[in-house]
């Protein structure tokens, strides 16, 4: 479980970098908080933001189910994959929203790759 547990804390990180991007982007605009709008570039970091969040909600079960049921280092491939995901979603949604797709494709095949693993190897186990 040592290689999942590195690849979540490496999402948490990467996530929590996003986060102080947020912030910059928050006193560059000028948008006060708890405002989280009024401003496109602001808005664009705060929404890399938190559709990452949403995206953790489903990767770190996955993370760790796969890493149980299928293989450490398979959990770990489907992490990397997240984790590279993530960043050029980040850095092209922050540049041109309408540019986030290979970033999405990636951290979804990634993250689906763990569930669908682990949900195969659940039901081996029981089978």
């Amino acid at each position: 479980m040592a290689y999942a547990t590195i690849i979540a804390m490496l999402a948490l990180i990467e996530y929590f970098y996003f986060g102080m991007q947020v912030g910059g982007a928050r006193a560059r605009t000028g948008v006060k908080a708890p405002a989280v709008s009024g401003n496109e570039e602001f808005e664009r970091f705060f929404r890399a933001h938190q559709n990452t969040l949403e995206q953790l909600v489903i990767f770190i079960p996955a993370l760790y189910a796969s890493a149980y049921y299928v293989h450490p280092l398979f959990a770990v491939a489907g992490g990397v994959a997240f984790l590279v995901g993530r960043m050029l979603y980040f850095r092209t949604y922050t540049a041109d929203a309408e540019k986030r797709g290979p970033g999405m494709i990636i951290t979804v095949a990634g993250t689906m790759v763990l569930t669908l693993g682990a949900l195969v190897g659940a039901l081996l186990q029981i089978f």
